[in-house]
């Protein structure tokens, strides 16, 4: 009996401690100033496109991690769409921060400030990474191909979206999804094998974060 408060409560984001929420605030404004901080300061650029700088994968998935965290730290949800929807952002901030210090690392991806650099691929990235791992969920997440799909409509539909319009705008935001310098052939293969690597990613993201759960039941038991 004394179980279903407990559970009640969780269930309601009524534990959630209120260091945990205010690193989610903190970071996320953090993560804001970083989003805002080019765009205000090129303003009155001529060679600078708004459209272009919000056609990086980097600056969406961060978009979409300002909105976890700052949802996150001012109501703390845990209704299991909202931690879907918490594991695909986070999985998206993972495949930055990787594809980042695998790829890009030494490419100028217009974001030339370092204090900006490290606040969009590293910091944010793994302050999400760690709240999943060791702030656990009301309700288990299990890594099925339904789950694991969904996850990966984002990045999916991204790499459509970037290959159709980079023709029209003649602009590619990253090397590695523009033909023009690697043919076609050359870009399939490297997209597909970042899509298996995608996968693989995503389904360490739902095992990662249904640990704390499973360390909770096995403490009850």
């Amino acid at each position: 009996m004394s179980d279903q408060p407990t559970e009640q409560r969780d269930a309601h984001g009524e534990r959630t401690a209120w260091w945990i929420r205010a690193y989610r605030i903190g970071f996320g404004l953090l993560g804001v100033l970083a989003l805002v901080w080019i765009p205000l300061r090129n303003i009155d650029s001529a060679t600078f496109s708004l459209t272009n700088y919000l056609s990086y994968f980097t600056i969406e998935s961060n978009v979409l991690s300002v909105i976890v965290l700052l949802v996150g730290g001012a109501l703390a949800p845990q209704g299991a769409h909202w931690q879907t929807f918490r594991g695909a952002v986070t999985l998206y901030m993972l495949i930055t921060m990787v594809v980042y210090a695998v790829l890009l690392a030494e490419v100028d991806v217009m974001l030339t400030d370092r204090w900006i650099n490290d606040v969009l691929h590293r910091i944010v990235p793994l302050v999400l990474l760690l709240d999943w791992l060791f702030v656990p969920m009301a309700a288990r997440l299990r890594a099925t191909p339904r789950l694991i799909g969904l996850w990966l409509i984002f990045p999916v539909g991204y790499g459509v979206y970037t290959l159709i319009r980079g023709p029209i705008v003649d602009w590619y935001p990253y090397p590695f999804i523009d033909p023009r310098t690697q043919g076609y052939g050359s870009l399939t293969i490297g997209l597909a094998v970042l899509l298996v690597v995608f996968v693989v990613l995503a389904v360490a993201m739902a095992a990662l974060g249904d640990l704390p759960a499973r360390w909770r039941e096995r403490r009850s038991d």
